[in-house]
This record gives C-alpha cells, structure tokens and sequence, in this order.
C-alpha cells in the first residue's frame, strides 16, 4: 500500500455504500454476509466494497471463520484510518462531500419525529484560534461516537446519524 493516498484512494471513500459499510464496522466486526444482511444489499456487492475498503487499507481482517466448507472474513472499521485521506485535488474533495451528503438526505428519512437532535448549517468568518477550538471539538465528538459505536441492534443503544464536515474556505 502507497505512503500517500492518490486519488483512487482517496474515491474509494466517495461511494454511498462503503460510508454505510464504514458506518456498520465501526460497532461490530461483520462478514460480507453478515454485513449485505444488515445493509439490504447484496453479499456479492458488499463483498467487493470491502475488497475494496481493505485494499485502501480502511478496513482490517479482525477474525476468519470456516463456514459451510469455506472461509469468511469478518472485518472491523478503525476510524482513525481515515485521517490520512486527504487530497489536494478539490474534485475529489467536492465528491466526498457530496457523498456525505446524500448519505445524510437518506439517513434523515429515518429521524424520529419530535426526538432531540442537533442541526447546524454555516458559512461564516471566525478568528484562527476559535477554528482551532471547533475542529479540535469535531474530533472529539467524533472519537466519543466512534468508540462507543456498539452491534446494530444491541440492548439499550439507539441508532443516531452524525455527520461533520468543517473545513476552511478559500476567499472568493
């Protein structure tokens, strides 16, 4: 696997199934199977996105079970995998987030009405030092999701969606 990531890596991430299947593995270690079952997808389908998600490194092979004769993977997700993905290339950038984005317009199909939550939409100027403190909050927000993310379905926990995407704009 390269140093730096180009943009083939850096695509791997822009697709709305691998999100979903980041998403899925960052709680449980899943099988194709196991995983295509969860996501109404199918194993084959599932199957590549995590070939695909492993070989950019993004997934690790945590567990391999003989099953029926055969041998599956079980893989896990590992959040802080993805800090090194980061592009100069803005396109690449810009289908990212537009992946994020459609992603969140699917995921807000299923809020539940009247329940507590957090919106927030911004384009605004702000001194360096408070952009400093809100990113390195984001990070916060992200490490305590991501390390408490549990099985889906597992006692006592609630499916939530939280998506971050802050970054600086260049002047127009």
């Amino acid at each position: 696997m390269p140093e730096s990531p180009g943009l083939d890596e850096l695509r791997v991430l822009a697709h709305p199934v691998r999100l979903r299947i980041l998403s899925l593995l960052t709680g449980a270690a899943m099988s194709a199977a196991e995983a295509a079952r969860e996501l109404g997808e199918t194993q084959a389908n599932v199957s590549y996105h995590l070939r695909r998600l492993h070989e950019a490194g993004l997934l690790d092979v945590v567990e391999e079970v003989r099953i029926r004769g055969g041998l599956a993977k079980r893989y896990r997700h590992d959040p802080e995998s993805g800090s090194r993905f980061t592009s100069a290339n803005p396109r690449e950038e810009q289908l990212l987030i537009a992946t994020m984005a459609e992603e969140l317009k699917r995921r807000s199909e299923f809020r539940v009405p009247g329940k507590p939550g957090s919106t927030s939409d911004a384009e605004m100027w702000v001194d360096r030092e408070t952009w400093g403190k809100a990113l390195e909050h984001a990070r916060e927000l992200s490490d305590l999701l991501h390390s408490a993310a549990k099985p889906p379905r597992t006692r006592g926990t609630i499916p939530v969606s939280a998506t971050v995407s802050l970054f600086e704009m260049r002047r127009r």
